[in-house]
C-alpha cells in the first residue's frame, strides 16, 4: 500500500513540473500600461528625468545620465538603461530599469542583471530623440 501511495505522488510530483506553456493555438494575454507606452514617446531629456527619478525613488543616486534607452522587454516589463556619471570620486553606473504595467519600477546594477540567468544584457537597442543634458 506504501509503495502504490509513493508511486502515485511521484507521478503527480513529475507532472507539475511539465512545461508550463500555453497549449498551442491558445492566445497570450499581454499587460501594459499607458506609463510603459509613454517612455517610448519621450525625448532625450524628458527620459533621462524620468529615469533618474525612477533611481532616486528606488533609493539609489544618479548625478547626470549623459546616455539611455530602451533595451527590450523581459516578460511584462519593459527594460531600459540608464549611464550615470558622478563626481570624480565615484565611476560611472549603468543602471538598469525594469518598468511595469502597474506604472512601478524596479532598479538593479546592470553587472548584477547580467550575472543574473536568464536576464537580458543591458545593451541599448533604441535610443530617444534628442541629445542628453551636458551640465
Amino acid at each position: 500500500m506504501r509503495a502504490l501511495i509513493a508511486a502515485t505522488i511521484c507521478s503527480l510530483a513529475l507532472t507539475a513540473c511539465g512545461d508550463n506553456a500555453p497549449p498551442p493555438g491558445q492566445k497570450t494575454i499581454k499587460v501594459r500600461s499607458a506609463e510603459q507606452d509613454q517612455l517610448k514617446q519621450l525625448d532625450a531629456m524628458n527620459l533621462a528625468i524620468g529615469l533618474k527619478r525612477a533611481i532616486y525613488d528606488a533609493g539609489y543616486s544618479c548625478k547626470r545620465i549623459t546616455d539611455a534607452g530602451f533595451v527590450g522587454e523581459y516578460q511584462n516589463l519593459d527594460m531600459w538603461m540608464a549611464h550615470c556619471v558622478y563626481d570624480n570620486k565615484q565611476p560611472p553606473v549603468d543602471w538598469a530599469i525594469f518598468a511595469g504595467p502597474d506604472g512601478g519600477a524596479q532598479v538593479r546594477v546592470c553587472k548584477d542583471v547580467e550575472a543574473s540567468p536568464g536576464l537580458p544584457k543591458c545593451e541599448i537597442k533604441q535610443r530617444p530623440k534628442g541629445e542628453f543634458a551636458k551640465l
